[in-house]
């Protein structure tokens, strides 16, 4: 038999000049039908399948090294290379594919672990799906301006792949095309590109620039998530669309420079991007999603263009080296925590058509002063305070705000989150014109000690008061009716809760949860008391002087009398000179043990006379 090393030319030339002899005898006979059965060496390589008029290869059989396909097969052309067809052949260190072959199937070279270098025909139009994936050794390619589509994964995971030119017909680079390709440290993008797929160069860790031509219109989601070697970008005057996580975790990106026909940056689109300094979006930019600049923590300049309408939940959270931040007048619409956890955020200044923002500078504790444009429909500033256009309603505190504050007389309702975990506020005074408490509406105030409610409010939302640790002592009003569930959770240092008037409804069994140390007092008159109130114990406030018992008068210690009440309950004792002036000093403070204690001023006889009263702590 004729050995494998025999070329192409003389097998076939050998096959036909045998098959042109005549059959003398039985072993010539024998002899032709081997020969003529037998491809050329080269050939011998392969499978192939007829498709009409051309042969696909189906299935590589040689032995590996350097492979070269051939370009016809009995006088036929090849065409393609068919789906696995070098898949894990872990042999092959290279391949080149002619000019005749147009498609490179899916999955064609899968996991070739040592193939190094891959020549791509100019004829070839398309690579399937994870035609070159996993190929380990594979150091660089070229792809021809023949080629239009890159299919998804096609290079996926070439760690070793260093730099990759794309040719000037390729108009779609696949999903996932480039993934995981660790090494990749440069990439030319054809000029006809238009679309860069979902996670295209996502983890690409090696990637230090990077130039989006013109033509892309489209980034996809995940494209260059976790480049982390990327440090610049430059998106081309096309790109209309960034997709989410576009460039998450590119955490080395401190330059990106936008085109101006950018209308959609994804969520979290540049989420993560440790160390971008500043950000300048152009003035085609119509949307930021939720989180798309989420903890850029050098991110000190965000210049929004005068065209975004809408910024996303979350999309400039833990951004801490954000000193301002100006909101221009195309802006309906802040997302929820869309600055949350700014800490050096100091000031704000919305425009004219913001008509909706909510919790959106919670935890910027910081941020002092929050200017509205005059001319804003829906909101307004007193003192570097947010309002309703009217100012009736109480819409943001500055959290950054220290000490203590009072509420104008013009407000009538705070709104739910208003005052939101504002650490620094130490006191309030409300005007008697509120009437209303909004949900969470200072929630995690830890620095509140005291607060009395004394007239007007009639109702306090869910979690008004929640996760008030440092409150002490309450008061509320007689006007109030309803309390919302959780209003007053996790107090944890509440002792005292005193009500003026009738019990108010309750939203649910856990207004004082987890105030393990609350007494709640009513006093006398009032209705609608039991104990359990609200998942505390309830007692009736009493505390009398008497005046006709034996105890009243001079004695032995100076002027003295009794207090009796309900056991236990907390008194302090005050008294003036004067009832016009009513300057009331403290002269006890302590609670009434067993229903009753005696009083004693051994310094009455300082006084030409003294008034005595009880009041609550």
């Amino acid at each position: 038999m004729l050995g494998e090393t025999q070329n192409q030319f003389s097998l076939t030339r050998a096959a036909s000049i045998t098959c042109g002899r005549a059959k003398s005898n039985f072993l010539s006979a024998w002899l032709l039908l081997i020969l003529c059965a037998l491809p050329a060496a080269v050939q011998a390589q392969f499978n192939y399948k007829n498709t009409g008029g051309q042969f696909t290869i189906t299935k590589y059989t040689g032995t590996g090294g350097a492979v070269t396909i051939p370009d016809t097969y009995n006088n036929l052309p090849v065409t393609a290379i068919g789906t696995n067809a070098f898949a894990s052949s872990t042999t092959v260190t290279s391949v080149t594919i002619p000019a005749s072959v147009l498609t490179v199937d899916n999955y064609a070279f899968y996991s070739c672990t040592s193939l190094a270098s891959i020549s791509i025909g100019n004829g070839v139009t398309t690579l399937g799906y994870g035609t070159f994936q996993g190929c380990r050794a594979l150091n660089g390619v070229t792809i021809p301006n023949s080629v239009i589509t890159i299919g998804p994964s096609a290079f996926a995971s070439c760690i070793s792949l260093a730099s990759v030119l794309i040719g000037n017909g390729v108009t779609s680079i696949g999903n996932a095309a480039f993934d995981s390709c660790v090494g990749l440290t440069s990439v030319t993008i054809g000029t006809r590109v238009t679309t860069i797929g979902i996670q295209a160069f996502a983890s690409c860790s090696s990637l230090t620039t990077l130039l989006i031509p013109s033509s892309v219109t489209v980034i996809g989601s995940y494209a260059f998530e976790y480049c982390s070697g990327l440090s610049s970008v430059t998106l081309g005057n096309n790109v209309a669309t960034i997709g989410a996580y576009a460039f998450y975790g590119c955490n080395n990106l401190t330059v990106v420079t936008m085109g101006n026909s950018v209308a959609t940056i994804g969520d979290s689109a540049f989420g993560g991007c440790v160390s971008l300094a500043s950000i300048t979006l152009p003035s085609s930019v119509r949307s930021i999603g939720n989180n798309a600049f989420d903890s850029c923590a050098s991110l000190a300049s965000a210049i929004i263009g005068n065209s975004v309408t809408t910024i996303g939940n979350y999309a400039f959270s833990s951004c801490d080296s954000l000193t301002g931040i100006t909101i221009p007048n195309s802006v309906t619409n802040i997302g929820d925590f869309a600055f949350y956890s700014c800490n050096s955020l100091a000031s704000v200044a919305l425009g004219n058509g913001v008509i909706r923002i909510n919790r959106a500078f919670l935890a910027c504790n910081s941020l002092t002063t929050i200017t509205v444009d005059v001319n804003n429909p829906a909101f307004s500033s007193l003192g570097g305070v947010l309002f309703n256009k009217s100012q009736n309603r109480l819409v943001a505190f500055p959290p950054g705000v220290a000490g203590s504050y009072t509420i104008p007389n013009s407000v009538t309702s705070i709104g739910n989150y208003a005052f939101e975990s504002c650490l620094r506020l130490n006191g309030l005074t409300f005007s008697d014109s509120v009437t209303t408490i909004g949900d969470y509406a200072f929630y995690g105030c830890t620095g509140l000690a005291s607060l009395s409610l004394l007239n007007g409010v009639t109702a306090i939302g869910s979690y008004a008061f929640s996760g008030c640790t440092g409150l002490a002592a309450l008061t509320l009003s007689s006007s109030l009716t309803a309390i919302g569930n959780y209003a007053f959770n996790g107090c944890a240092s509440l002792i005292q809760v005193f009500f003026q008037g009738n019990a108010p409804s309750l939203g649910g069994l856990y207004v004082f949860r987890n105030d393990n140390n609350a007494t709640i007092y009513y006093f006398p008159g009032t209705t609608g008391w039991s104990t359990p109130f609200g998942g505390r114990p309830a007692k009736l406030w009493n505390a009398t002087i008497q005046t006709s018992d034996s105890g009243f008068g001079v004695g032995a210690n100076g002027f003295g009398f009794n207090i009796t009440g309900t056991t236990n309950i907390p008194i302090v004792l005050e008294a003036t000179t004067n009832l016009v002036l009513a300057n009331w000093a403290t002269l006890k403070a302590c609670s009434i043990t067993n229903g009753s204690i005696y009083f004693s001023d051994a310094a009455w006889t300082n006084y030409r006379g003294r008034y005595y009263r009880l009041s609550t702590p």
